[in-house]
């Protein structure tokens, strides 16, 4: 004998031919759990998940699955926290030394004034220290150690054969004002990756 399922409040009736097959459409989504269902031997129509043969296995089908908590899971929230604040820490910190080199080159000494004195130290710097000048030729930076021109890129390794050749340890650093301030800054890096103890700048207008 078969099994006779209808949708809730509908005096419509399909029938099924087995208990089973009541189960099969509950999960294909084709009856809901509180559609009636009567079986060969019910004398009145239950809802399906009231049955006493189908409520354990459709409570069975609403039982969410337990999620277990994923141990390999990394929280990276903190790291990149850390990473940001060591990141603004590097920018603060470069921008602070940059700006410090910019205010550490002097500008250029008003003309006619103290003239005489400067001149008296000028001569005491050029004579305990050896001289670096850079300029520009067609926008393209030159350096020069000791009248010996040479690459950006050489200068470290130049300045401390300079200094072992002649056993000083200050620098007199000639420029012009056109020329860059990266330059500059490649050279007093240079300068004190050398270990050069000191250095005096002097400023000097193109072609001078």
């Amino acid at each position: 004998m078969s099994w006779k399922v209808r949708p809730e409040g509908s005096e419509t009736a399909v029938e099924v031919p087995t208990a089973q097959r009541v189960l099969d459409g509950i999960r294909e989504g084709e009856w809901e759990p509180t559609d009636d269902v009567r079986g060969p031997a019910d004398a009145a129509w239950v809802p399906i998940e009231e049955h006493v043969q189908f409520a354990d296995a459709i409570a069975e089908m609403g039982a969410a699955p337990i999620e277990m908590p994923d141990e390999t899971h990394l929280d990276m929230n903190p790291l990149i926290d850390v990473a940001l604040v060591l990141l603004i820490f590097f920018i603060l910190t470069t921008t602070y030394a940059v700006l410090r080199r910019t205010i550490d080159v002097p500008s250029e000494p008003e003309p006619d004034k103290g003239m005489g004195k400067q001149k008296r130290e000028l001569q005491e710097v050029q004579e305990r220290s050896f001289k670096v000048e850079a300029w520009l030729i067609d926008d393209r930076p030159r350096v020069k150690i000791n009248d010996k021109i040479i690459e950006v890129e050489d200068l470290e390794k130049s300045l401390k054969d300079v200094m072992k050749a002649t056993n000083h340890r200050e620098m007199l650093l000639e420029f012009e004002g056109r020329v860059p301030w990266g330059v500059l800054a490649q050279i007093i890096d240079a300068a004190k990756a050398a270990e050069v103890t000191n250095i005096t700048f002097k400023r000097k207008k193109a072609g001078g």
